[in-house]
């Protein structure tokens, strides 16, 4: 999978899962098995899971089509993808109890789209580091 393709599949997964759960924050408690007991936690859920999610799904679209842009969305991915795919990981090692399929399909899609981030962005022969 390109660059473009990660972007692509990324901007379309985030919208929509964040637009989801923007309008149904019970939807994505009701997944990750948690409970919200008040407007706070209504307001957080919406906030991190509709909010923030549909936000990092349009900044993907808008660099699978601004060239300018196009690098910041991969590092976006591999640095905010990769940080959460590593902190889901580290939490389900320190658990007591058991995931769902959930958490496991939340992992692989997070180190899979991470992974694909990065290859795109080695692949593009620029050196990571800033010139």
């Amino acid at each position: 999978m390109s660059g473009k393709g990660i972007l692509w599949l990324s901007a379309v997964m985030f919208t929509g899962y964040g637009l989801l759960s923007l309008f149904s924050p019970a939807t994505p408690a009701d997944f990750a098995g948690l409970e919200i007991l008040n407007g706070d936690g209504f307001a957080e859920v919406g906030a991190m899971y509709g909010g923030l999610q549909t936000g990092l799904g349009l900044y993907c679209g808008f660099a699978a089509l601004n060239r300018e842009f196009y690098r910041a969305g991969l590092l976006l991915l591999v640095f905010g993808i990769g940080a959460l795919a590593f902190a889901r990981l580290l939490s389900l090692i320190l658990s007591p109890d058991a995931v769902s399929a959930y958490t496991w399909g939340a992992l692989g899609y997070e180190s899979l789209t991470t992974v694909v981030a990065l290859l795109a962005l080695k692949v593009r022969g620029r050196p990571l580091a800033a010139p």
